[in-house]
């Protein structure tokens, strides 16, 4: 029995699964997605965001707002994750993605468990990590694509407001081209410095 169909059998209701997006990236904010979505009727297609082309996921997008029970997105800035690390971050924005849990009329959602991509918040709702669940696990799936493609809007308007880094191509992730924007250019105030201290040490 897989965990999803276990959970059930025990009376889990209102499972939100929940991933993130922008962990690894230089630049900009770390998003987080919660979902409640009907894993029992899922849309052909989800897996992990990565393994989609933009144009599937943004179709994807679309088909599982319509489909999702209820659904949170977060965020937070490069200013917190310089403060708190990456990692607390993550975890806040996960947690704040399960507090604005928000069905279609704008209802607040309590889920009953947590299943998440990896990773444990701070929270007093039963839950677990699942390695590698973005692959594994259809919800969290479901939650990876909503997180890549808002994200990915937010690279957009990034783009127009610090240009130079091309992040609307590399996504705020550390490519050739972004780190010698960088060196160029120097840092814009949505870099994260803790990720790019090496970088600009080496400009010296």
């Amino acid at each position: 029995m897989d965990i999803v169909k276990k959970l059930k059998y025990e009376g889990y209701e209102n499972i939100a699964y929940i991933d993130e997006v922008g962990r690894g990236c230089l630049f900009g904010d770390v998003v987080a997605c919660a979902i409640i979505i009907d894993e029992s009727m899922p849309i052909e297609g989800v897996k992990d965001s990565k393994k989609l082309s933009i144009k599937k996921r943004e179709k994807l997008y679309e088909q599982i707002y319509n489909d999702a029970k209820a659904i949170g997105l977060s965020r937070v800035d490069s200013k917190v994750i310089d403060k708190i690390n990456i990692k607390q971050a993550t975890r806040l924005a996960m947690k704040m993605a399960v507090e604005g849990l928000k069905d279609r009329e704008g209802n607040r959602i309590v889920p009953d468990y947590l299943l998440i991509d990896a990773e444990t918040i701070d929270m007093p709702i039963p839950q677990q990590g699942i390695i590698g669940g973005d692959d594994l696990i259809y919800g969290i799936s479901a939650a990876s694509i909503i997180a890549k493609v808002y994200r990915d809007k937010l690279c957009d308007d990034w783009e127009n407001d610090y240009p130079g880094y091309n992040i609307m191509k590399n996504k705020g992730y550390g490519t050739k081209e972004h780190r010698d924007g960088l060196i160029t250019i120097g840092p814009s105030p949505l870099h994260r410095r803790t990720f790019i201290k090496k970088i600009l040490e080496g400009k010296k």
